[in-house]
């Protein structure tokens, strides 16, 4: 199955490596995937951001993985990060875990989240 990426020419350009919109066929099996935090398995939470970005990612792929999909099947990938200078960094690791795949999405500046050390927290719908 091809997801297909929509960025009308009559609008702005995508401010960084996103699609304005995407779409599946009908038929597809659809995936959401609850927002994903950077935690370690035993629930540890690193101090450097990059870190959680990263184990956001592997988490997000984790659950991918076990619905028998792959980045290519993501739809729509959603991230919330709690401070404007991690803008950056968050498209750069995302950029590179996304590997290319110009999903639709949106990035959120946020006043925290449910625990206080966490910094990012992405979730995503796929489609299969």
């Amino acid at each position: 199955m091809t997801i297909q990426l929509h960025n009308p020419a009559n609008i702005v350009t995508p401010f960084s490596r996103y699609s304005h919109g995407a779409s599946a066929p009908a038929t597809a099996r659809w995936l959401h995937i609850s927002g994903q935090v950077g935690v370690t398995p035993d629930g540890a939470v690193p101090e450097d951001v990059e870190k959680q970005m990263e184990l956001a990612w592997d988490n997000l792929f984790a659950v991918l993985a076990d619905a028998g999909m792959a980045v290519t099947d993501l739809v729509k990938v959603d991230g919330f990060i709690t401070r404007a200078d991690l803008v950056p960094l968050y498209r750069t690791v995302r950029e590179r875990r996304l590997a290319g795949h110009a999903t639709a999405s949106t990035l959120v500046i946020v006043a925290g989240l449910v625990v206080p050390t966490l910094h990012v927290e992405i979730q995503a719908v796929a489609a299969k």
